[in-house]
């Protein structure tokens, strides 16, 4: 070990600690397989901390502190872009830099009041933000802590009583606990083994138990998933190089789904944006795709359909139209909604809009305020600019009362968000998704991974198709028990548990990023108390 004590002596050193933890949480991240790493990767940015806090140079802590999370935010979301260069850069700049924030925040009450407070004020700062990042308009929640042990279900079976942020405390107290056992002992001082390894090894134990335990409840449903594999950048959408018919997409889907539904199917999901044609809702039963996804429904006896589609909603004035609605002369008032339609044995076409939209992809932030920026949203190859969206989450029911909460896409990494669609009373949770932007990449087998994330807390299985990326079916264990190969046109069919579950989390939601919003509040007034207190004490100079 004589060699880190030459590092540590150097000026190297403060570089050696930001790189460390960059690289400690980039591999403990998903899809590679070491989520104990994110227990240590806080440990050098504490050890950082100390080396430049007490010395009051904030400016060098930034920097190195800025740094750490800029590797970070590259080595596990660098796929990011394949869909746009400059758009990623933003991204990764703008969300290190906000990471940066909870982190000084943590420095300086641990400054100003004590080590005491300062400690407990890391989680509370860092959850508190995760949770903004996860209702605000530049929401991106890829990287909050907890969402590390999706590739590791096993290990987080208590999720359905905290959901992600459950997690994100469990890493970040470890982390500390470890910190303070090893500085302790370095310096000589009296330590104590026990705190760290219970707070480790207690919620493992827990989780293995009722892992083993569990088994899925509810009644069988069975249904079948599409992948159609339609490349979005070169294929999907009219104007692109090598443009595939939309009738040829939907013949090669309705092909796809005959091969594998049976008369006991009971709901086949088709991807998000399966029909990219543009579809006005007042219109739906007149378009001839539709008609035709129609027909199939009715060619077997208990069967619906669940697809993603591009639809327009029209507005008849101005007074009428919401903020994100946009404006032609020829059309006047509209929205443009990436939608879930469900076309039922009810004869009775229902949609649900997406309502949590990716931030410069499908909604300028803050529409309200800066719609004259519209332009400047990211291209992916669809409908662009601000899309239209819902507050109420639907859920599609069929006439045997069997429902499906539809979430499309970017919804299933809000945890939250998906337990609004399960207040509702659907029985399974049904994904459709186009991951085909990332390439392949850990970015689409991230998504995926996160899905089982939702199947724990809510204890709902999850039917998920995508169109470029991987479909499957989720257990309520969290288990991915069967899925498609990338970059594969693939069909196939499985039987999910549908149930009328409320776990203890869909109940009470992110109470655990409330109420560190909360103590934040009270942490921060006690620090600016004492600073103006510490103020008021100098002496006074003549």
């Amino acid at each position: 070990m004589s060699w880190l004590w030459k590092v540590r002596d150097s000026r190297l050193y403060p570089l050696f600690l930001s790189v460390s933890s960059a690289l400690l949480l980039g591999a403990g991240w998903p899809i590679l397989p070491f989520p104990f790493l994110l227990f240590l990767g806080f440990i050098p940015l504490l050890y950082l901390e100390e080396e430049y806090a007490h010395k009051d140079k904030w400016g060098g802590l930034f920097g190195y502190a800025y740094l750490s999370f800029l590797i970070w935010n590259l080595l596990t979301t660098w796929w990011v872009i394949n869909s746009t260069v400059s758009g990623a850069i933003m991204a990764f700049l703008a969300n290190s830099f906000l990471m940066c924030i909870p982190f000084l925040m943590f420095s300086y009450t641990k400054r100003i009041t004590n080590e005491w407070v300062g400690y407990v004020s890391l989680p509370a700062y860092w959850i508190a933000f995760e949770y903004l990042h996860m209702n605000w308009d530049l929401s991106w929640p890829w990287l909050t802590l907890g969402n590390g042990f999706a590739s590791a279900p096993i290990l987080v079976q208590w999720y359905e009583y905290t959901g992600v942020f459950g997690g994100s405390l469990w890493i970040l107290a470890v982390n500390i606990l470890l910190f303070l056992l090893i500085r302790n002992y370095m310096q000589e001082r009296n330590y104590a083994y026990w705190p760290p390894i219970l707070l480790f090894a207690l919620p493992i134990i827990f989780s293995i138990i009722t892992y083993f335990n569990y088994t899925d409840q509810g009644t069988d449903v069975e249904i079948a998933l599409i992948q159609p594999n339609v490349d979005p950048f070169t294929e999907k959408f009219e104007g692109s190089p090598k443009f595939v018919s939309y009738e040829k997409q939907l013949n090669d889907m309705i092909e796809l789904a005959n091969m594998v539904i049976t008369d006991n199917t009971s709901f086949v999901l088709f991807p998000e944006t399966a029909l990219a044609r543009g579809y006005w809702e007042n219109q739906l039963e007149e378009y001839p795709d539709i008609s035709h996804l129609g027909q199939l429904v009715k060619l077997y006896p208990h069967l619906n359909i669940i697809v993603g589609i591009d639809s327009y909603v029209y507005y008849p004035d101005k007074k009428s139209a919401p903020a994100t609605a946009r404006f032609s002369e020829q059309i006047g008032y509209h929205d443009i909604c990436n939608t879930a339609l469900f076309i039922s044995e009810k004869s009775k076409l229902e949609t649900y809009h997406k309502s949590k939209l990716v931030p410069g992809v499908e909604q300028m932030p803050f529409p309200a305020l800066f719609k004259i920026l519209e332009p400047l949203a990211i291209n992916l190859g669809g409908s662009t600019g601000t899309l239209g969206k819902q507050d109420y989450r639907s859920v599609f029911t069929n006439v045997s009362g069997i429902s499906a909460a539809p979430v499309v896409c970017y919804e299933s990494i809000y945890g939250e968000f998906v337990a609004d669609f399960v207040r509702n009373g659907p029985g399974f949770i049904a994904i459709i998704t186009n991951d085909g932007w990332w390439g392949n990449t850990p970015g689409h087998k991230q998504h995926l991974a996160y899905a089982s994330l939702r199947a724990i807390e809510t204890r709902k299985s999850i039917a998920r198709s995508a169109n470029t990326g991987i479909s499957g079916f989720i257990n309520q264990r969290g288990d991915i028990v069967r899925q498609t190969e990338w970059w594969k046109m693939d069909a196939i069919s499985g039987v999910v548990k549908s149930n009328k579950i409320i776990t203890f989390y869909v109940q009470w939601g992110d109470y655990i990023g409330k109420f560190c919003g909360i103590l934040s509040v009270i942490i921060i007034g006690f620090t600016l108390y004492n600073t103006a207190s510490k103020k008021w004490l100098l002496p006074k100079k003549n």
